[in-house]
């Protein structure tokens, strides 16, 4: 498996690596009344046996940032009280010189390399090196944005080489019937194999699997998108019979939503004082300075449970009559100058917190569509009333990952509605984070579809 990559090296290597700094430290700021051998195994093994509970070399190629933040605090907290354990155990009452500076550049020696060893591999698989071989068997939407996926992230190190159907296709990823898979897999050392399992029936998936085990070959199903995200189910098992439990909503825990709420209050209280404060007079004399109208836009939008409240924006646009029924589009006529720089930075949207102050909004959930175009979406997406099940957001898991503004296709809004009811079933403290820092992020980065 994966011959001539030596993946299975990568994780040794980064052990050894991190016990090299921590030695290496107790090495150089030396304290030869206490610090030898006996710490040093002791901080070692430590290292290991903590690492193992943390889960710390579990990365990945698809392994975000933010998880490896959380993976690092974890980990250096728990080695933080192993460290001061041993005084406590062994030197009761005393301060070992140095005990304080050894600690600190070990700390920062294992996160210095932790982050170099993640965006080094991202290098170096960009560069062509340690890369997988893929292929996927059959073809529908989902599958289409896997590949996608696979083309557009280098730095993951996946080489894409097509995919296998048996309904003949005119794209250049096309390498043949399914049949024609088997030998193309062998002869090309093929890694990993994606089976599309809305285009396969179960024996062929069956087959492929048996094939996979036999020339050691990983293998990967592509389930259908709607049916991955429209599915809350959690298995148990009754004497060996499997029964699909549908589990409770995040947000329906009363603490989950009580801990959401308190967050999104100090959030919008903290954005409102130190920002708003001083840059909403600032966009108000630039917004009436340049055209005719209230600085502030009032529309009614959907909320929690389908109502309708009155979301705030800061007028980006000429007063006109289709504001309430048509997006705006790019390059269109009834943005303003001032509204382009706010849009582009989505400054326009700042009001909403106050939106989120008075209880109709969440900092992070689904966009509020517009009430006119609710009603359309509805009709078309089966699932499309499921995103009411919590507070519409100022941002959302939708927006970062690239479905914003302008609906083209209707491809583009069952997208935005999958990702939308995928955090409504996965919601977590941890996942708002990363929603914020990323938006964020992109406002400083600028995004294709602001405008």
């Amino acid at each position: 498996m994966y011959q001539n990559r030596y993946s299975y090296l990568i994780k040794p290597l980064l052990v050894f690596t991190d016990l090299l700094i921590i030695n290496a430290v107790l090495f150089i700021v030396y304290d030869k009344e206490f610090l030898n051998i006996y710490f040093s195994s002791y901080i070692s093994i430590f290292w290991v046996i903590i690492s193992l509970f943390s889960n710390y070399y579990k990365v990945y190629r698809f392994t975000k940032i933010y998880r490896i933040l959380s993976l690092l605090a974890l980990q250096l907290f728990l080695f933080i009280l192993v460290y001061f354990s041993y005084f406590g155990i062994f030197r009761e009452g005393d301060i070992v010189h140095n005990q304080f500076l050894i600690l600190t550049s070990i700390l920062f020696g294992l996160i210095v390399f932790k982050f170099l060893s993640f965006y080094g591999l991202k290098l170096y698989r960009k560069e062509g090196k340690n890369y997988r071989n893929v292929v996927i068997i059959g073809q529908d939407d989902t599958s289409d944005t896997v590949a996608k996926f696979l083309v557009n992230k280098v730095d993951l190190g996946y080489k894409y080489h097509g995919f296998f159907t048996d309904e003949p296709q005119s794209s250049e990823y096309y390498l043949g019937t399914l049949e024609d898979s088997f030998e193309y897999i062998i002869k090309n050392s093929i890694d990993e194999i994606y089976c599309t399992i809305s285009t396969l029936n179960k024996d062929e998936v069956k087959d492929f699997t048996k094939f996979a085990n036999t020339h050691s070959r990983v293998i990967k199903l592509i389930p259908n998108s709607n049916e991955l995200y429209s599915k809350n189910l959690d298995a148990e098992y009754y004497n060996n019979t499997l029964v699909l439990n549908v589990k409770r909503l995040p947000l329906d825990i009363p603490e989950n939503r009580a801990f959401k709420r308190t967050f999104d209050v100090f959030f919008a209280l903290f954005i409102i004082i130190f920002i708003i404060s001083w840059l909403a007079p600032i966009l108000w004399l630039l917004i009436k300075l340049e055209s005719k109208g209230p600085a502030l836009f009032k529309q009614e939008r959907e909320g929690l449970g389908g109502y309708q409240f009155t979301c705030y924006k800061f007028r980006s646009m000429k007063e006109n009559m289709v504001s309430d029924h048509i997006h705006a589009k790019k390059n269109d006529n009834r943005v303003t100058g001032v509204g382009f720089f706010m849009r582009k930075t989505s400054l326009d949207e700042l009001p909403q917190f106050f939106n989120v102050l008075h209880g109709d909004m969440s900092v992070v959930g689904p966009r509020p569509h517009m009430s006119s175009l609710s009603l359309e979406y509805q009709k078309d997406i089966e699932n499309y009333m499921e995103r009411h099940a919590v507070k519409p957001g100022i941002t959302g898991l939708a927006q970062i990952s690239g479905y914003r503004g302008e609906v083209k296709a209707k491809s583009d809004i069952k997208n935005r509605i999958r990702f939308d009811i995928f955090y409504i079933e996965n919601w977590s403290f941890l996942l708002d984070i990363k929603i914020i820092i990323q938006t964020a992020f992109n406002i400083f980065k600028g995004e294709e579809k602001a405008y």
